[in-house]
């Protein structure tokens, strides 16, 4: 298929134009849509050591309700990537902000600990389908040159979110009690969901790429291109990731030019999770053990989600220099600085600073895996690619819960804790340098076929 002089190539319109103030909104909105998504996920634990209280369970005894929203977190994720390929990107995420909102909103009446992890659970498929879909919609609308800034700019959201909930618990719960944590958290995504069937866009990839009408591409790239794109008879992209046959988004995942990076993906990102989840949801309960005042404790806490931020930075350097090396580098500083928590214990100043520099470090690493599974697959399977990595990699989540529990029931200390907690970021080091090893010919780190898409 061979361009004309009125073919417009959406990705090259995209590049070419000023960031527009449609994309802005676009950006806004998935940036709160991924905020609500570390709020509702980190509440479970700054209430864990009021359900501690309340109903007189034991530590053991939570890692259910802790890890329940996680298991929704890898379903919602494992379903919703192939069905945003298929159904479109904004469908999926409309109804996962709807699912996630409803069932917050119910956990803050829960009457006991079964029902609360049900509950929880039903909330993490809405988080869990709405995170990749967000961060597949954004990278969708960046230029090739501000892709992993703004993507996670864009995530940030997610550690910020997470620290927020800290800060805000730390204020609520002695004033309000626990469930009120639950219920702002699922009253505000309620009204999230409206701003986002009025306001969000499909995906224009997704639109050209599935042969939608014209007339609906010409609308949204009206709104950020004016009317240079009113004359196009035919919108055009072209893929610069490794091509693939397979048709389906699970099948371009697994297909052999993307199967090594995609486990290697999934791996680094399990890692990454099961010292994110060991460390949001048991530091407040570790610190307390420790001899910290609880609320010192969780505003202590608070700080490690917090240091996200960095992602902006780690970002400008992906979209300049080898995305893979950067990211295995923050892995290894994450395994340095998480041990060195341990070694703080019992100096509450230097404990502050430490957990800053870790969540700084690790969060930095962690936030910026979406943006580099978005540049390594393709259109046709970038929903699933994404979603997959977050699903599976869910499951860290899980294991990190457990993880915590268990080595608190060998007794072993605090600095122990912390040291085996260290050890993923350095398999997640590994995992990065193997896929940069056995990366695909094309592909996010060098030039790959042209595949010419047309929506007519």
């Amino acid at each position: 298929m061979k361009p004309n002089a009125s073919d417009v190539n959406v990705q090259t319109l995209l590049n070419e134009h000023p960031f527009s103030p449609f994309q802005w909104v676009i950006f806004a909105l998935c940036f709160f849509i991924v905020l609500l998504d570390g709020f509702d996920t980190a509440a479970i634990g700054y209430i864990a050591p009021s359900l501690i209280k309340e109903w007189g369970v034991s530590k053991p005894a939570l890692a259910p309700v802790l890890s329940a929203a996680l298991f929704g977190l890898a379903a919602g994720a494992l379903l919703a990537g192939p069905l945003a390929d298929r159904l479109g990107r904004k469908t999926v995420l409309v109804g996962s902000v709807l699912i996630f909102a409803v069932a917050c909103l119910a956990s803050g009446f829960a009457p006991d600990l079964t029902t609360l992890s049900a509950l929880r659970f039903v909330t993490g498929l809405g988080l869990g389908a709405a995170m990749p879909n967000a961060v597949t919609l954004m990278s969708e609308y960046c230029p090739d040159g501000r892709r992993a800034t703004l993507t996670n700019a864009m995530f940030c959201g997610f550690p910020l979110g997470a620290a927020f909930g800290g800060f805000l618990a730390a204020w609520m719960i002695p004033n309000f009690g626990w469930r009120s944590v639950l219920i702002l958290g699922g009253a505000v995504p309620l009204v999230l969901v409206l701003l986002l069937v009025v306001l969000l866009p499909e995906s224009v990839r997704y639109m050209v790429a599935n042969g939608q009408p014209v007339e609906r591409i010409r609308a949204v790239l009206a709104r950020i291109a004016g009317p240079a794109v009113l004359k196009a008879k035919r919108f055009v992209l072209t893929e610069t990731a490794a091509h693939s046959d397979a048709k389906s988004g699970i099948g371009v995942v697994l297909s052999a030019p993307y199967r090594v990076g995609s486990l290697m993906l999934w791996l680094a990102y399990f890692m990454g999770l099961v010292i994110f989840y060991a460390l949001i949801n048991w530091m407040p309960v570790l610190f307390k053990d420790a001899g910290i005042d609880p609320k010192t404790g969780t505003l202590i806490a608070a700080l490690f989600p917090l240091g996200g931020v960095g992602a902006v930075f780690f970002g400008w350097l992906m979209d300049r220099f080898n995305a893979n090396r950067i990211i295995a580098t923050g892995y290894a500083l994450t395994a340095v600085s998480i041990w060195a928590i341990g070694q703080a214990a019992g100096q509450v100043g230097w404990l502050v600073v430490v957990v800053f520099i870790a969540g700084t470090i690790m969060n930095t690493a962690q936030s910026s895996m979406p943006a580099l599974a978005a540049a390594y697959y393709p259109t046709r399977g970038r929903a699933t690619g994404v979603a997959w990595m977050l699903g599976i990699g869910r499951f860290g989540g899980i294991a990190g819960s457990f993880l915590v529990a268990e080595l608190s029931a060998r007794q072993l200390s605090f600095g122990d804790i912390f040291a085996v907690v260290a050890i993923p970021g350095i398999i997640a080091t590994a995992a990065l340098m193997l896929k940069e090893f056995k990366r695909p010919k094309g592909g996010d780190d060098s030039s790959a076929r042209l595949v010419p898409v047309a929506a007519h």
